[in-house]
């Protein structure tokens, strides 16, 4: 594979993935976006009343992340998106949209390729109990930690043929973003 385009920093709730993709998209000088903040306010107020989302509530949201890459890559930056991508249904979509087809059309029917989402996925991970601790620590944030374990439920690690690195959150925060950077080398 190229060099990743898009780098994807996931993992469940707690993890650590607003922090390590800010601090990485200043190291590297990519464009960072947090997922959490283009979840719709229906999807907010489901998950601060402790109801998990579901996949009618999460693929247009992951749609519309999937477009704001595609826009990014096509115009030459390079991006790092913080999303909990918990399913591999949902890192697909990231990279390639909900028909999986990197094709679209323009006004006069013809079809133009699309720039291509290069993905590097970053897989943060941790025990149960370490990150449980973590969310009892944080404040103002729409995620309950009673939600961590129906997060830890739908979890489907990152596996080949995906392209991914998976890093504990025991490792201090330069360990993490010195372990992504030398990756991408």
């Amino acid at each position: 594979m190229t060099a990743p385009n898009a780098l994807l920093v996931m993992g469940v709730s707690g993890s650590g993935k607003s922090t390590v993709g800010t601090l990485l998209a200043s190291q590297l000088g990519w464009k960072f976006y947090d997922a959490d903040d283009y979840h719709p306010e229906e999807n907010r107020m489901k998950m601060g009343k402790g109801i998990p989302l579901n996949d009618q509530d999460r693929i247009p949201w992951l749609c519309n992340l999937h477009d704001i890459l595609q826009r990014d890559v096509a115009s030459g930056q390079h991006v790092i998106l913080a999303c909990s991508a918990l399913k591999k249904v949902y890192r697909d979509i990231l990279i390639q949209g909900k028909d999986g087809a990197p094709l679209k059309c323009d006004e006069s029917g013809k079809e133009e390729k699309l720039a291509e989402v290069k993905l590097l996925v970053v897989h943060l991970t941790g025990s149960f109990e370490v990150i449980s601790g973590r969310l009892l620590k944080r404040k103002g944030h729409f995620m309950s930690p009673e939600l961590l374990q129906s997060q830890f439920d739908t979890l489907e690690p990152p596996s080949a043929p995906e392209n991914f690195i998976q890093i504990s959150v025991d490792k201090n925060l330069s360990e993490i973003i010195a372990t992504i950077i030398e990756t991408l080398k």
